[in-house]
């Protein structure tokens, strides 16, 4: 299980997490395959711990070829 941080101003509810009630700076666990679906809101949520599985880690740019 990967790890974020709420760093939002309000308590928000998250239904994933059996509509659990998250406070501002409280971490949570979430299922690594869900992670980016968190940390892509960097306005929201924050990552403290990466998914351990190299799968569930998505790159959002692939590297460029050097010519």
């Amino acid at each position: 299980m990967a790890r974020v941080r709420l760093i939002g101003p309000e308590a928000v509810t998250v239904p994933e997490l059996g509509h659990r009630e998250v406070q501002p700076d409280e971490v949570v666990e979430v299922p690594d395959e869900r992670f980016e679906g968190y940390v892509c809101q960097p306005g929201t949520w924050e990552a403290v711990e990466e998914p351990k599985t190299p799968a569930a880690k998505k790159s959002a740019a692939k590297p460029q070829k050097e010519n």
